[in-house]
């Protein structure tokens, strides 16, 4: 690969998840640890990430959204994985709040299986999936559009959740940190999240592996606000001992 084309990922890489750790990228990228550091420090030249200690992140944090486009096909299997162990927890019949993100999305496929669900959500696209269900009650918050990523966010997005009683939330994050929490990179989604964590009996976060150690902008919730975490296999013993009996491992499937 050659050193444009490995910036390019990089840059990818970091607009995906906010944040890149060199240790990681060199071994994702199979070179060692200075030309990563050499191209982290170009890309910052260029004005396009933000060097920290032992990686790179987003430029702009308190207004940085990622588009779907970019999203939907990172780690796809994992958060396939992640969605498919989520809508375990849901029965026929039970009312869903989506959260808007595209691990998100893959729980409402999941959920396409279920029957008789009543499902809220702030997101466009999880909205225009779910109303092909055959069988479903769907309710969309109002609300103001929050650029390229399809969510709705603002008072009206608050108040109308504020008026239901879900039994469960599914949430998205872009950072969990055992002492931080939920974390969130815009600071604009915070409190309709935290109306979705209020609208609901039970909140689920799920999020891949990589968001895992990390501490993003906004505080959006404590751990013990939430009643799991869904993640995929790929984190580590060391990082699943500090959250100690809020995770639950959606296992990859194996190839055949």
């Amino acid at each position: 690969m050659s050193a444009s084309a490995r910036r390019r990922e990089i840059f990818t890489r970091v607009l995906a998840d906010g944040y890149v750790d060199a240790k990681t990228l060199s071994a994702a990228l199979g070179v060692d640890s200075s030309t990563i550091r050499r191209d982290l420090d170009a890309l910052a030249r260029d004005g396009k990430v933000e060097r920290t200690h032992g990686g790179a992140k987003a430029i702009d944090g308190a207004s940085f959204e990622v588009p779907y486009a970019l999203k939907q096909d990172v780690r796809r299997a994992e958060k396939s994985a992640i969605a498919a162990a989520a809508a375990k927890f849901v029965s026929d019949g039970d009312s869903v709040v989506l959260d808007s993100g595209s691990t998100t999305y893959e729980v409402a496929v999941a959920l396409r299986a279920k029957s008789s669900l009543t499902v809220l959500t702030n997101d466009l696209r999880i909205a225009k999936f779910v109303a092909s269900f055959p069988d479903v009650r769907l309710l969309v918050s109002g609300g103001e559009l929050l650029g390229s990523v399809y969510t709705l966010i603002g008072d009206h997005a608050v108040r109308f959740m504020s008026h239901y009683s879900a039994d469960w939330a599914f949430l998205g994050a872009d950072a969990i940190d055992p002492a931080a929490g939920i974390t969130n990179n815009n600071t604009l989604e915070v409190p309709i999240k935290r109306a979705l964590i209020a609208a609901s009996a039970h909140t689920v976060v799920v999020a891949d592996h990589t968001k895992f150690g990390r501490r993003a902008l906004a505080k959006v919730a404590a751990l013990d606000e939430v009643n799991t975490i869904v993640t995929d296999s790929g984190l580590g013993d060391d990082q699943r001992d500090l959250y100690d009996d809020n995770l639950t491992i959606a296992e990859m499937p194996t190839a055949s």
